[in-house]
C-alpha cells in the first residue's frame, strides 16, 4: 500500500512538473515577448519608440542613442536594422487612405482626422534600400479575433511615430 501512495505522489510531482514546463515554454514563445526579445536583440537596447503587431509577427523599433531602426517580422525571426540617414519617411493609412505623411524634404501632411471606428490602422515606414523600401506594421486590425486596445490608440501610436520620424530626418 505503502509503495502505491509512493508511485502515485511521483506521478503526480512528474505531472505538475511537466504542466508547470509546459506553461513557463507557453509564456516564453508568446508572440508579444518574442517579438520584444527579437528587438533588443537586434537594436542591442531597449528601443525609445516601440512599435508592435503581435498578430502580424512584425514590429517595428527606434533607438536614438544608437542611431538605427529596426524592423522584425517572421515572429521576430527575420529583421533589418537601418542606419538614421537610410530612413526616408513614414505613413500613417487608415483605411487604406494615407492621412499623414513625413518624407525627407518635404513639410509633414499631418493627421487632422480622427476615425474612431477604422477598421485598419497601418504604420508604413520607407528605406532606401533597393530590396526593401517599405515596411507594413499593423497598429490596429479589427479583423483579428486578439485584437486589444482601440482605432484611436493605434492613431496616436502613429502620430507618435511620425514625429519621431520628423525629428530624426530634421535631426
Amino acid at each position: 500500500m505503502e509503495e502505491a501512495l509512493r508511485v502515485i505522489l511521483l506521478v503526480g510531482l512528474a505531472a505538475a512538473a511537466l504542466t508547470t514546463g509546459a506553461l513557463t515554454l507557453n509564456w516564453w514563445m508568446e508572440p508579444e515577448r518574442r517579438l520584444r526579445r527579437a528587438m533588443l536583440k537586434s537594436l542591442g537596447a531597449v528601443p525609445e519608440a516601440l512599435a508592435l503587431s503581435p498578430a502580424q509577427g512584425r514590429a517595428a523599433g527606434l533607438d536614438f542613442d544608437g542611431g538605427q531602426v529596426a524592423v522584425l517580422w517572421n515572429r521576430g525571426a527575420m529583421g533589418l536594422v537601418y542606419a538614421f540617414d537610410e530612413v526616408e519617411g513614414g505613413e500613417v493609412i487608415v483605411d487604406g487612405h494615407v492621412l499623414a505623411r513625413i518624407r525627407r524634404g518635404e513639410a509633414r501632411k499631418s493627421l487632422d482626422v480622427m476615425a474612431p471606428d477604422a477598421e485598419q490602422v497601418t504604420l508604413r515606414l520607407m528605406f532606401a534600400d533597393a530590396r526593401h523600401p517599405e515596411f507594413e506594421l499593423s497598429l490596429w486590425d479589427a479583423t483579428l479575433p486578439t485584437q486589444t486596445g482601440s482605432p484611436a490608440e493605434a492613431l496616436r501610436l502613429g502620430r507618435r511615430w511620425l514625429s519621431h520620424l520628423e525629428a530624426l530626418l530634421k535631426g
